[in-house]
């Protein structure tokens, strides 16, 4: 796949402060996100421990445009 590559930044990821979204459900059937560097990390909030996406600032604002707009079906 182009522009994908597998790092892997276990202790990094585990070090960093995620944060749900305001209107997440309790019973954690959600996204995390985090920052790393220039990244905006996500990861499933059911099972942190099954890796996360690393988005470039483009590619996280193209991704809230799309989920904002309906394009994605997140339900």
């Amino acid at each position: 796949m182009e522009g994908c590559w597998i790092v892997n930044l276990s202790k990094q990821v585990a070090a960093l402060s995620w944060r749900k979204g305001s209107q997440s459900q309790t019973n954690d059937e959600c996204v995390e996100v985090a920052a790393l560097g220039p990244s905006v990390l996500v990861r499933d909030s059911r099972d942190t421990a099954a890796g996360v996406l690393a988005l470039d600032s483009a590619q996280w604002n193209a991704l809230v445009s799309a989920i904002q707009s309906g394009e994605l079906d997140c339900r």
